[in-house]
């Protein structure tokens, strides 16, 4: 079997993450709320978990925000583990630097493994994902969020627009993420049991785009792609860049929009005790009898003018918005 495909330079993206570290907290405010997310959704799990782990754990957001939880009583030893030896520092507990795409971890002695905005980094995202199933005890539980494909769209098409007008051609400035629609089909070729995948769309509103981009280095989110130009970007692309993005996604008082698309991954460990999907044809109720509807004819479902009733409208849930400014 051929290797995966060189995506990331995981070297790179280790010194991005030390270097961010000593100010990591003026920009952690996507962490601590992703983290808040995984939290809730344990909230709602009825179950215990002896041993727990958070991979990518940075500054340890996610154990800060489970302290102020009634989730805390579910969990056992919690475990963090990161990259970056640096970003672990100010931590207590057991702590283990440990790489994304080669878990340390003996198989089945986990019962919990958690994951915020660390896995899109990973070059070989099913093979990290197998990882964790492995690590995982029988039915232990995987939640795991990370970037998805709108991150950040507004400020990849305003350096691609610069540095075409500028350069006459333009190299990948912004890392590629993985699509909501990929999310369940990649926990199913992990072979984790009952995923679940959704989408969180989280807008940060900044007052200049330079603010953006001083963030995204404390975050040490910063490009890490294997193949990047090795030229970095002169002053007059980031300049024109910037009046771009702010001609282009500007907001009435000036400022800018950064959008970050959140996808979580939800699964569990295979177990024999877990619920089965039932096969096709063999459900002993029809589902209108379940809800109580009642069967009208094509004609009275026209109603006198003719028109069919129109179905339930759903809206999408709002756009979650931070001020980062």
């Amino acid at each position: 079997m051929s290797p995966p495909p060189r995506i990331f330079d995981r070297d790179l993206h280790a010194r991005h993450l030390r270097r961010a570290a000593p100010r990591f907290a003026t920009a952690d405010f996507l962490k601590r709320r992703v983290a808040e997310d995984l939290v809730v959704r344990l909230e709602a799990i009825n179950r215990t978990f002896p041993v727990a782990l958070d991979i990518g754990a940075r500054q340890g957001a996610f154990e800060r925000a489970l302290a102020l939880s009634h989730a805390a009583a579910k969990v056992g030893i919690l475990v963090q583990s990161d990259l970056s030896e640096a970003m672990l520092a100010p931590l207590r507990g057991p702590r283990v630097v440990a790489d994304e795409e080669r878990l340390p971890f003996a198989e089945a002695r986990i019962d919990l493994i958690v994951s915020s905005l660390a896995l899109h980094w990973v070059n070989d995202l099913v093979g990290a994902l197998i990882q964790i199933r492995r690590a995982l005890r029988p039915d232990g539980l995987f939640i795991g969020s990370f970037l998805g494909g709108g991150t950040l769209t507004e400020l990849r098409q305003s350096l691609l627009m610069a540095e075409a007008q500028l350069s006459g051609g333009a190299g990948p400035r912004v890392s590629p993420f993985a699509d909501a629609a990929d999310g369940a089909a990649l926990l199913q070729r992990a072979g984790f049991a009952l995923p679940v995948v959704d989408t969180d769309i989280v807008t940060v509103r900044y007052r200049h785009p330079l603010k953006l981009l001083a963030d995204l280095r404390a975050m040490g989110e910063t490009n890490a792609l294997f193949d990047r130009p090795m030229s970095p970007l002169t002053r007059g692309v980031v300049r024109r860049a910037c009046e771009i993005y702010a001609r282009t996604f500007g907001a009435p008082d000036g400022g800018i929009a950064a959008s970050f698309e959140v996808l979580t991954l939800t699964g569990w460990a295979p177990h024999p005790d877990q619920p089965k999907a039932l096969r096709p044809g063999s459900a002993k109720m029809r589902l209108a009898d379940a809800l109580g509807a009642v069967n009208r004819s094509a004609e009275d479902r026209a109603g006198k003018s003719g028109l069919p009733d129109q179905g339930a409208a759903f809206s999408t849930p709002p756009r979650l918005e931070s001020d980062a400014s």
